[in-house]
């Protein structure tokens, strides 16, 4: 891979493939408004501001609606940073993927140094503007944020290691504690829960999609988990982390934050996911197991969304509020039992 990104970086930014995508360009870039925006991945930028601006709203305490707006607008920016730096470091993988290929850098518009000066400047920039916004550790943290997806996940991990996706889903779980340290200065339980959510959520969502795209991958040099363990193995961890992710989505109701709405959203969707994640590791072959790998993809984006979503709406008109489940005396009820029955 080293020696595929030194031939993409002297050919200015054009794409090095097989074949060769553009001619390389001399000095400056064609790129325009939209291709720099891209740049930013909008698309995951809207679920970091997302979930960032849940965390946020879910909290108690007041934050001024105007310094929340610039906090938040920070986040999204100190996202789109991320996604910049990583597309600035990917450019070589990106030119030899087919659902990437076509991206400003790989494509020629946007030079390699440019894509860089415009990620760390804005990288700076949405670290200052939160820390003058609300606190010095929602910043820390912003930045730590931005440093771990581009640098530990963009760098390191997604070329060395299958578990990238585990490892490196930190950073797409990280915005929610953010928006939790806006509001009171540090991160709590209830900011966890959110964090272990997406943490969870993140294995099974990527690995449908790397069970249909693995040859993209493996032309990439990417070591993706159906690459380096074969597409059964990723199938049981497919299954495994949504039995694991079904329950822990509860966590919000069990914690006190979320209310009886939030709990019937994680009890339906938790189910359907684990339908369609049974139907992955069911199917192998032909075009039933894509459609099933496709299916849980797509549906798991509108798992995630509709818990944060629910989990907002019970905030903003009130109905989240409930008495939160006292796990210990459940926990000694369920021990008196036992020895009761023993």
């Amino acid at each position: 891979m080293a020696v595929v990104r030194d031939e993409f970086v002297k050919a200015g930014g054009a794409a090095v493939s097989g074949e060769t995508h553009g001619a390389a360009l001399a000095t400056m870039s064609t790129g325009e408004i939209g291709d720099f925006v891209s740049l930013l991945k909008p698309r995951v930028m809207s679920l970091v501001v997302f979930t960032a601006l849940v965390g946020l709203l879910v909290t108690p305490g007041y934050v001024n609606p105007v310094l929340g707006f610039v906090s938040i607008l920070a986040i999204a920016i100190g996202a789109g940073a991320s996604g910049c730096l990583n597309m600035w470091w990917d450019a070589d993988i990106d030119a030899v993927m087919s659902r990437t290929r076509n991206r400003p850098i790989p494509a020629g518009r946007i030079m390699p140094s440019e894509a860089l000066s415009f990620g760390m400047m804005l990288a700076g920039g949405s670290v200052v503007v939160l820390g003058l916004a609300s606190n010095w550790f929602a910043a820390a943290f912003l930045a730590f944020t931005i440093f771990f997806y581009a640098v530990v996940y963009s760098m390191w991990l997604k070329r060395s290691t299958p578990q990238n996706i585990v490892i490196g889903g930190a950073a797409g779980a990280f915005p929610p504690m953010i928006g939790e340290a806006v509001v009171t200065g540090h991160v709590s339980l209830d900011g966890f829960a959110l964090f272990l959510i997406i943490f969870l959520w993140t294995p099974p969502h990527f690995w449908a999609l790397a069970l249909v795209k693995s040859e993209d991958y493996a032309r990439a040099g990417i070591p993706m988990l159906p690459n380096v363990a074969g597409p059964d193995a990723t199938r049981f961890q497919i299954l495994l982390y949504t039995l694991i992710l079904a329950p822990c989505g509860m966590l919000p109701f069990l914690l006190g934050f979320g209310g009886a709405a939030y709990a019937g959203a994680a009890v339906i969707g938790g189910a359907a996911m684990l339908v369609l994640a049974w139907r992955v590791y069911r199917h192998r072959t032909g075009p039933i197991a894509t459609r099933a790998a496709y299916q849980l993809f797509a549906f798991s984006i509108v798992y995630l969304f509709g818990l944060f979503a629910t989990l907002l709406v019970e905030h903003l008109f009130g109905l989240g509020g409930h008495i939160a489940v006292d796990l210990p005396r459940i926990v000694a009820l369920w021990q008196w039992a036992a020895g009761g029955l023993s």
